[in-house]
């Protein structure tokens, strides 16, 4: 990926409703060149979306937690992701290698929610659960910064 590409995905991950002129001011393009290099990153897949950042406070999903399963059959099908799918409370499933199978990244509002939470996850997918409570997010949804390991260097 050219280095200009890059800049562009740094400014977007950090603002993803910067306007194509302030692109163009940050990057040093034309507008007409900002929009359409913004359109291949989009096309070739590297801008996948744009979402909004929520205060999970504010709308009263204050506890996170990671929750980390495996299978209570190891010889069981690896179906945990689809049993669980169904459960909003779930911001992430990340399959990982160790001794657990996947790492599952909850919200939920309270520690009562997060018991009953773990109660429909072990119900659901058939899996023994280990729980670790976030109690503070110093940062989280860094972009990638131009040249750096994301860029190769």
């Amino acid at each position: 990926m050219e280095e200009i590409d890059r800049r562009i995905v740094t400014l977007l991950a950090r603002d993803g409703r910067m306007s194509f002129t302030d692109l163009a001011r940050e990057t040093g393009l034309s507008v007409s060149a900002v929009h359409q290099r913004v359109r291949r990153l989009e096309k070739r897949g590297v801008l996948r979306g744009y979402a909004a950042l929520v205060d999970y406070d504010a709308v009263g999903l204050s506890l996170t937690a990671f929750v980390s399963i495996k299978p209570i059959d190891p010889a069981a099908a690896d179906d945990a992701p689809e049993r669980l799918a169904h459960l909003s409370a779930i911001e992430a499933c990340h399959s990982v290698a160790g001794d657990e199978s996947y790492i599952l990244k909850v919200r939920v509002a309270s520690p009562l929610a997060l018991e009953e939470l773990l109660g429909q996850i072990r119900t659901a997918a058939n899996v023994s659960t280990r729980t670790t409570v976030v109690l503070s997010t110093p940062y989280e949804h860094r972009p990638p910064e131009p040249g750096g390991p994301a860029g190769g260097a």
